[in-house]
């Protein structure tokens, strides 16, 4: 058995498959480098990752978080997985360098070969037939256009056209674009979001016998398993061994992010009967085609001991990203074995715009993130520390000032608070008190239950945690479109040069 949703954490625009006996689910991950995170799962509930599509997927000023560019809200977004002909497709927008990318591989975990598609597909679905692929993308209108044989842009004289038009009252048009040919009939599903009625996202299917043909249908899921009338809906859909039917949809869920819901469906008259009653089942039951595998956990601690391998690299665990684009040369886990070290070699505003940020996704109900921080080598205007990492951030982090340490409190809050509000407070402290000696222990802790969406930030001190500053409200928004955070990170106000070690991250989730 298994409940709903069934990943409390930030897992959005869904795409799953399955290969034999093994299911891949492909998540946007926006500007956390690497990308293009791929999970597997043997029973469609338990997941663990097991690769990304790529380590860097440009150099431009703005991944590289330089000249005070970044690609918060931007990135790669809603990508189509597909495997055809034993090879595994990986397609998606990048909203920032307006290109859509297309990566192949033999082995899901890579190599991965990187080309270009010309044109720019919003939330694009692959669709292979025989020797003819195309590419079906959009919001509101939404089009299929063939591609030619390399895949590298439209077919000469292929199909192009509109495959359907959302007419409706809606507050968001049809987009998330994912087709199938299932029994010789195309299925197209895709999200919307009505401005009448319940006024939430839902999910809808069209269907139609021929890709020249009309599609037909409507929405088939209007559900927000009881959930602040935030809708199920947007993703893929996937079939067992056995012949049952799944679709893997998300929920947004405040500050947490927007997280994966398992929906079974059964087919009648050639038309998918989404859910119970038309209702998410908050418990259901799923079959494992591995019985007994053990599943690496998505979120961990860590002690920093690695090694590198033949070529002298070093590779994190799988559940760390960097908030875009790392400087390796300003990283190590090498130089002081147990220790992540950190140095600054630009200075910078505030947290994000902090280079080599190391981040994991925060998870709910309850998560607590700890971590020793040796900061003996700060720089007079440097800041080190702990955050929760999203648009309006918070964090606590020792600040060196006048040659004096200090542990400061600060966060960045919203002055509107509807998400799809643009204005924002800067970075400001709330709380500082001055500390000695050259090491502390940082802990952050983070409740989403119901969307409470808070965070508070505690110091070791006597062997307590002691809180720092107030508790500090985080919000889901579209300047950063991610869910929150942890993140180890240093910057440098004054001047760079200096460095800090991160040692002991524990991570407990309640």
């Amino acid at each position: 058995m298994c409940s709903n949703p069934i990943i409390w954490a930030d897992f959005p625009d869904l795409d799953v498959i399955r290969v034999e006996d093994t299911y891949y689910m492909i998540s946007t991950t926006m500007h956390f480098m690497p990308g293009g995170v791929i999970l597997r799962s043997y029973d469609l509930y338990h997941w663990e990752l097991a690769a990304y599509v790529y380590d860097r997927l440009e150099e431009t000023k703005g991944q590289k978080l330089s000249e005070d560019k970044n690609i918060y809200g931007k990135g790669m977004w809603a990508a189509s997985l597909r495997y055809h002909e034993g090879i595994f497709y990986v397609c998606f927008v990048a909203n920032d360098t307006h290109k859509t990318y297309l990566y192949q591989a033999e082995n899901i975990e890579g190599p991965w070969r990187k080309q270009y598609i010309d044109g720019f597909y919003h939330d694009c679905s692959l669709l292979f037939e025989e020797k003819r692929v195309y590419i079906v993308y959009g919001n509101k209108e939404i089009y299929i256009t063939e591609l030619d044989q390399n895949l590298s842009g439209p077919k000469k004289g292929g199909l192009h056209r509109m495959l359907l038009k959302d007419t409706n009252n809606v507050i968001l048009g049809y987009e998330g674009s994912h087709i199938y040919k299932i029994n010789n009939k195309y299925y197209l599903f895709l999200i919307h979001w009505p401005a009448e009625g319940t006024k939430r996202r839902v999910q809808s299917c069209f269907v139609s016998d021929s890709l020249q043909g009309d599609f037909v249908g409507k929405d088939v899921l209007d559900d927000d398993l009881g959930f602040f009338n935030q809708g199920v809906a947007q993703g893929g859909i996937v079939d067992t061994p056995a012949g049952e039917w799944y679709a893997m949809l998300f929920q947004d869920h405040g500050a947490v992010g927007r997280i994966p819901v398992l929906v079974p469906f059964v087919w009648e008259e050639d038309f998918p009967v989404f859910g119970f009653d038309g209702k998410v089942p908050g418990i259901l039951r799923v079959e494992s085609t591995r019985k007994g595998h053990l599943y690496e956990p998505l979120v961990a601690s860590d002690d920093f001991n690695y090694l590198p391998d033949k070529e002298g690299r070093v590779h994190l665990k799988k559940m760390w990203q960097w908030n875009h684009l790392p400087e390796n040369e300003l990283w190590s886990v090498l130089e002081n074995p147990g220790h992540l070290q950190l140095k600054t070699a630009s200075i910078c505003k505030g947290l994000e715009q902090a280079r080599n940020t190391l981040t994991q996704r925060l998870m709910g109900p309850v998560s607590q993130v700890f971590v020793t921080v040796e900061y003996g080598g700060l720089k007079n205007g440097d800041y080190a520390g702990i955050c929760a990492l999203q648009g309006d951030f918070g964090f606590i982090a020792v600040k060196r000032n006048e040659n004096k340490n200090y542990l400061v409190m600060a966060a960045k809050e919203a002055v509107q608070t509807h998400p799809y509000g643009e204005q924002v407070r800067q970075e400001q402290e709330y709380a500082k008190v001055p500390i000695t000696g050259t090491q502390i222990t940082l802990m952050v802790s983070v409740d989403f239950c119901n969307m409470a969406d808070e965070a508070e930030f505690f110091y070791l001190e006597d062997e307590k945690f002691k809180r720092l500053g107030p508790i500090h409200k985080l919000t889901f928004r579209l300047d950063h479109f991610v869910g929150c955070r942890v993140g180890l990170f240093y910057y440098s106000t004054k001047e760079s040069g200096g460095k800090v070690s991160f040692s002991e991250f524990t991570y407990n989730q309640k």
